[in-house]
């Protein structure tokens, strides 16, 4: 604690105490000064900004309840704590409602002093920090509501997006699963001149691709079997808005030549159709996967790739960008707490550090679980989420467990190889829950399944032989994928 934080005015009228205390708290490191009465204690107050007011309740002329009213409507951020020496609750309450922050009792130890004095020094502190994080929020460190960052790769993207965001260009947006693509998009349609049309999302890998074609085309009664009636699909639906088609690289060869067709004639027919109708839609595409290597394996089409790539937007994984944590924590900590009906302002340092030395293999996402996880598990009572409400692998997280999360391979070692490593170890960081594996790498679960069908012995890095619900703060969050 710096000296500018412990400028103290001591208010007495028995000197003996006075002096006794204000030693005390010198040797302690507190600049103090002294006032004998609340006349001259309001006087002091006028000529300087002091830290903390402690004063006795009964003075003569000017009463202590009134020092403390004058010092906290002059300096709202001053902590005052009030001396009674008659033990009344009474008398105490009544200052803590005029503005004190705590009270002691005479005849008082000067370490119990010592404790109310810190503790509100030390609660002063967060709720500064935290109303700076809050400011911050506020202020230039969020292109759209869900994007927070002040960190150089944000601003990067912050820069780009201001750019790209009033064109009609086509734009790809890349970026590990949970790391903020579809909150990107929407940040890009909500910029754009079409912001007062529809932003219509389609996530290519939640449809069975039997689906997916009538999902996006639409049909016309009687297309097949349970087509009862005319249906737009969410091309039309996003008729002079924004269409945003998520994990594109899922598509097959078929209806991704579709798709080819309307990026470059603007037109498609719903199945079943021979009208063509027109659409005007600007597309953006997202992607977890490399459709570079797909162009390459000839699983994704070569011209549609361009077409999709005309402005690539890549989204920083979360380890990336560590200086953002304690902003999106503060962010998801007001979300949750409004949400929730509590009174939380932040998380404490402690819960700061562990969020810090996490991996977070989940990105955004994972933060976001788990301070709503944390936010529900904070008892009442408490203005602060602590390390105890934070999930156990983030608890455990040690300086180097980010780099810990990070996977190496040597030049030349078969792709095969590398794809049953990278699934085996994200299986033991979910603790062999597949359903989450599949998620976090952006694949379907059935393909984790055939891969370990393939690995001799079924190794799959400690699973309990279920194919697992997601554990703590499993839950989809389509807002930050």
């Amino acid at each position: 604690m710096t000296d500018q934080t412990r400028h103290l005015l001591l208010v007495e009228d028995e000197s003996a105490l006075r002096e006794a205390v204000a030693e005390q708290l010198t040797d302690r490191g507190y600049h103090v000064e002294q006032a004998d009465s609340g006349e001259t204690a309001v006087a002091r107050l006028a000529d300087f900004a002091f830290d903390i007011i402690l004063t006795d309740l009964r003075l003569p002329g000017i009463d202590g309840s009134a020092v403390v009213e004058a010092a906290v409507e002059r300096y709202p951020d001053i902590i005052a704590i009030v001396i009674t020496g008659y033990g009344t609750v009474k008398d105490a309450v009544d200052a803590i409602k005029r503005g004190a922050r705590d009270f002691v009792s005479k005849p008082f130890q000067i370490d119990e002093l010592l404790h109310v004095l810190d503790s509100a020094l030390e609660q002063r502190r967060l709720r500064s920090e935290n109303a700076y994080l809050r400011a911050q929020l506020e202020e230039r460190y969020r292109f759209e509501q869900g994007i927070v960052g002040k960190s150089r790769p944000m601003a990067r993207l912050f820069q780009l997006l201001e750019t790209v965001a009033p064109t009609s260009s086509t734009i790809l947006v890349t970026g590990e699963t949970g790391s903020g693509k579809e909150v990107v998009a929407r940040a890009i349609h909500q910029h754009s001149p079409r912001r007062m049309q529809r932003f219509v999302a389609l996530n290519c890998s939640a449809i069975p691709e039997t689906l997916l074609e009538a999902e996006l085309f639409g049909h016309v009664r009687g297309a097949f079997t349970g087509a009862v009636g005319n249906r737009q699909g969410r091309l039309e639906q996003a008729h002079k808005g924004t269409l945003f088609l998520d994990e594109v690289g899922t598509m097959s060869g078929a209806l991704q030549m579709k798709l080819l067709r309307v990026l470059q004639e603007r037109e498609f027919e719903r199945i079943g159709d021979m009208h063509t109708t027109k659409v005007d839609v600007r597309v953006i595409a997202a992607t977890n996967s490399d459709l570079r290597r797909m162009v390459s394996d000839g699983t994704f089409r070569e011209d549609l790739y361009y077409r999709l790539n005309v402005i690539p937007v890549n989204v920083p994984p979360l380890r990336d960008r560590r200086d953002d944590i304690s902003l999106l924590a503060q962010h998801f900590v007001q979300v949750y707490a409004e949400k929730n009906g509590k009174a939380i302002g932040g998380c404490s340092p402690a819960a700061l550090e562990r969020l810090g030395e996490y991996g977070w293999p989940g990105n955004v996402r994972e933060l976001e679980n788990a301070i709503e996880r944390a936010v529900v598990l904070t008892r009442a009572g408490h203005t602060m989420i602590d390390e105890d409400a934070l999930p156990r692998e983030i608890r455990d997280a040690t300086p180097g467990t980010a780099s810990a999360t990070s996977l190496t391979f040597p030049i030349g070692m078969p792709l095969a190889e590398i794809e049953m490593r990278v699934i085996h170890e994200t299986l033991r960081h979910t603790r062999g829950d597949k359903r989450l594996t599949a998620k976090l790498l952006g694949i379907a679960t059935r393909t984790i399944y055939r891969r370990l069908e393939q690995t001799p012995n079924g190794e799959d890095g400690g699973d309990d032989g279920s194919d697992g619900a997601p554990t703590d703060g499993g839950g989809d969050k389509e807002s930050n994928d």
